[in-house]
């Protein structure tokens, strides 16, 4: 896996492939929307398992949330 830019994964999520490492970026000063089941507030969610760019198909599902 070579280096990659900063690429977006979702709303509030960026990710970056350097090598052998991955590292996501999330931004924590968004405001939460209700969750489909209404018992969380989320902040940043992938929506979903994504391919994470510069590698052969591996995916990452991430939330970020906050009980209601």
């Amino acid at each position: 896996m070579d280096k990659t830019n900063e690429e977006n994964l979702g709303n509030g999520i960026a990710a970056s492939v350097n090598g052998n490492t991955l590292t996501l970026t999330v931004k924590l000063d968004r405001p939460g929307v209700v969750s489909a089941s209404g018992k969380t507030m989320v902040n940043a969610s992938t929506r979903g398992a994504v391919t994470i760019p510069g590698t052969n198909g591996l995916t990452v599902n991430l939330n970020v949330y906050t009980k209601k």
